[in-house]
Order: C-alpha cells, then structure tokens, then sequence
C-alpha cells in the first residue's frame, strides 16, 4: 500500500536590508571603518573566498532575521567576493 508524504512548504522570510541606524557616529570613526575595509579588502584581494564587508546588515541566524547586527568590518571565510545585500 503507497501513502502520501506531504511536505510543508517554508515561508517566505525578508531580511531586510538596512537597521535604520547611521554607519558611525563621527567622522574618525568612519575614516577607520574605510581604511580597516580596505586594508583588509587588498590583503585578501586575490582569494575569491574570502568576502571583507563593512556596516552590511548580517541575520547569522537563518529563519530569525530579527537576531542581526550590523558589525563595522567583517570578515567572512569561505563565502565569495562581490556585491551584495543583507
């Protein structure tokens, strides 16, 4: 005799894109927010695994994206480099 499984379908989450808060609260700050990103964009600039983001809105939980932080500079192994969103 068959049966029928029937799998639920995963709903739709958004992860949004921006916090609402300002990237930094002063102008030195800002100036090392971009040189710490660029620095460590030339240091790994030739390994494509490796991706250097900055003030980029991060949910390191995935079906939570209330759970999120929005670190100066990250660096993140294993993930390729390029544009992206939250």
């Amino acid at each position: 005799m068959a049966s029928v499984t029937r799998v639920g379908t995963k709903q739709q989450i958004e992860y949004p894109d921006s916090d609402g808060k300002p990237m930094s609260d002063h102008t030195l700050q800002y100036k090392w927010i971009v040189i710490t990103r660029e620095g460590l964009a030339a240091q790994y600039a030739d390994d494509r695994d490796v991706f250097i983001g900055a003030n980029l809105l991060w949910s390191p939980v995935e079906g939570k994206p209330r759970i999120r932080g929005a670190p100066d500079v990250m660096v993140a192994f294993g993930r390729p480099q390029g544009e992206r969103g939250s």
